[in-house]
Parts: C-alpha cells; sequence; structure tokens
C-alpha cells in the first residue's frame, strides 16, 4: 500500500495561509521574527541551564527538555512556511508530508507529557517540600524526562502508521500550511469516517489524560499554597502561575483543533500557528520574566561576555 502510495501521488500543494501577495509578504516578516525569537530563546535557555551548575535542580531540567522541545516543534513547521510565502507552488513530497504529521506528533505529544512531568515537580515541592530531594532524585528526573519521548514517539508513529495505509490517488491540495492528519485525511481515496474515530480517540485520550493530570497536579498545589501563609507561599504560587499560563497556552489550541466535531478552516489555521509558532515563543519569555534564577543566570553570562 505504501508503494501505491508514493506512485499515485508523490507529492502535496499547500494553499498556505492566505491567497494575498500584501498580507504575505507581512506574515513573511513576522514569522521570520518569530521563528529567530524561537531559536534563540528556547537554545539561550537551554544553553543556561547546561552551563549554570545553580540552574541544576529537576525544575530548570524539565524546563530545559520543555525549551527544546519548542524549538524542535517550531522547526518542524515554521522554516517551511516561511520559504512557501516566496514561492507560488507550496510543494511538499509524500514524505516530507509523512515526516511532519510524525514529527508534529512526536514532539506535540512529547510536550503534554512533559508538562505533566512539570505538574509533578511543582507538587512535590509544593505539598512535600521535605521530602523533595529525596523523591526527585537523578534516577527520576531522567525517567521524568524520558517518558515524555517515549510516549511521544509512541504517539506520533501510531498516527503515522494509520495514514500511511491509506491510498491517495487523487486530491492533492492541503488546506494548510503544513501536513496534519484532519486535512490530509481528507484527500484519501476511501471513506475515513472509522479512521477519524480512531485517530481522534488515539489523541483525544492522550490530550484528556494529560489534561485532567495537570488539573488534578494543579488544584492540589493552590489548595496547599492557599493553606499557607501569604508570604511563604507567594513564589509557589507565581511559579505555578507561571506553569498555568503555558498549559492554558498549549492545551486550549490542541483541545479545540483535534476534539472539536465542527473544523473551521480559518480557526484551524490560526490556532495551528498558535501553538507551533507563538506557544513556542512565549514558553521562554513567561519563564525568563517571572524567574529570578534565570534572569540572573543570564546576567552573569552578559557580564562574562
Amino acid at each position: 500500500m505504501e508503494e501505491t502510495n508514493q506512485s499515485a501521488v508523490s507529492e502535496f500543494i499547500f494553499q498556505g495561509l492566505c491567497t494575498s501577495k500584501e498580507i504575505q509578504i507581512y506574515f513573511l516578516l513576522f514569522l521570520s521574527i518569530f521563528y529567530l525569537v524561537i531559536v534563540v530563546g528556547n537554545l539561550l535557555i537551554v544553553l543556561l541551564i547546561i552551563t549554570d551548575h545553580h540552574l541544576h535542580s529537576p525544575m530548570y531540567f524539565l524546563l530545559a527538555n520543555l525549551s527544546f522541545i519548542d524549538f524542535c516543534l517550531s522547526s518542524v513547521t515554521t522554516p517551511k512556511l516561511t520559504t512557501d510565502l516566496l514561492k507560488d507552488n507550496k510543494i511538499i513530497s509524500f514524505g516530507g508530508c509523512m515526516s511532519q504529521i510524525l514529527c508534529v506528533h512526536f514532539f506535540g505529544g512529547g510536550e503534554m507529557v512533559l508538562l505533566v512531568t512539570m505538574a509533578y515537580d511543582r507538587y512535590v515541592a509544593i505539598c512535600k517540600p521535605l521530602h523533595y530531594s529525596s523523591i526527585m532524585d537523578r534516577q527520576k528526573c531522567i525517567w521524568l524526562v524520558l517518558i515524555p519521548w517515549i510516549i511521544g514517539f509512541v504517539h506520533g508513529m501510531s498516527q503515522l502508521v494509520i495514514i500511511l495505509e491509506l491510498p491517495f490517488c487523487g486530491p492533492r491540495e492541503v488546506d494548510s500550511f503544513f501536513c496534519d492528519i484532519p486535512v490530509v485525511l481528507k484527500l484519501a481515496c476511501m471513506n475515513t469516517d472509522t479512521l477519524k474515530i480512531v485517530i481522534n480517540a488515539d489523541s483525544g485520550i492522550l490530550v484528556i489524560t494529560c489534561f485532567i493530570l495537570l488539573l488534578v497536579s494543579y488544584t492540589n498545589i493552590l489548595l496547599t499554597v492557599h493553606l499557607h501563609s501569604k508570604g511563604s507561599s507567594s513564589k509557589a504560587l507565581s511559579t505555578c502561575t507561571s506553569h498555568i499560563i503555558v498549559v492554558a497556552l498549549f492545551f486550549g489550541p490542541v483541545l479545540f483543533i483535534y476534539l472539536w466535531p465542527v473544523s473551521i478552516t480559518w480557526v484551524d489555521k490560526f490556532l495551528a500557528v498558535f501553538y507551533t509558532v507563538i506557544t513556542p515563543i512565549l514558553n521562554p519569555a513567561i519563564y525568563t520574566l517571572r524567574n529570578k534564577d534565570i534572569k540572573n543566570a543570564i546576567k552573569k553570562w552578559i557580564k562574562c561576555l
């Protein structure tokens, strides 16, 4: 079947974000700046956490992985989107399209699980502070990082296997700026209603499970913070607030795109841009602007230049 797919349809054509040349120029300018900020901001956080021994703690270890995943997730779609704004024919090969599907779900699924592990780390730090060092030992931290990558890979491969089994023999215009399962399914030369249910169940279970775990974790954290005095809980509340903002910004668009029964093309495109371009910019900004340790590390790094 895979050979049939590749011989029948060797490439797909993106319709892009819009058809107006003038608007595309503005998109090109903004997306180029945004991607530069994504690369510099997220890789700077990773570099700071690796080089500054004051940041060698479980929370920052997880944060470094979040920044790296954000960089990877944005790099799957943004460079291609930016260069396509300069072209009349926005073409991607069959293999490139399948690679985008795999990588978006790999990094996206991994980020969802990583946000859960970060919530668990904050739960232990705030609700069980006296046992934090013994619970969050080196081995536990390594597993908390490996599990998101493993689950993300399994999720991405499960989605890819389903898509590779589909026959693509006719339409090849993708009504988006990157290959994602909902839009690629529409191009299959067969009835995909059953597959949609299977794929939505696969993605839905992962999204809803992570979202519920996050709600439970942060509810317990906020209840614990509420029971403590204002002075001792202000720092914990500030840290949790930044985490909750990141969770809301990431899960909001994902829940709408993959679980909302009615598909609205322009809304889906906007939300896809949001979680692949905007969120990876906001994450480093949220964590650096609200975190004294990161700001101090940046100041030290600037002085050493």
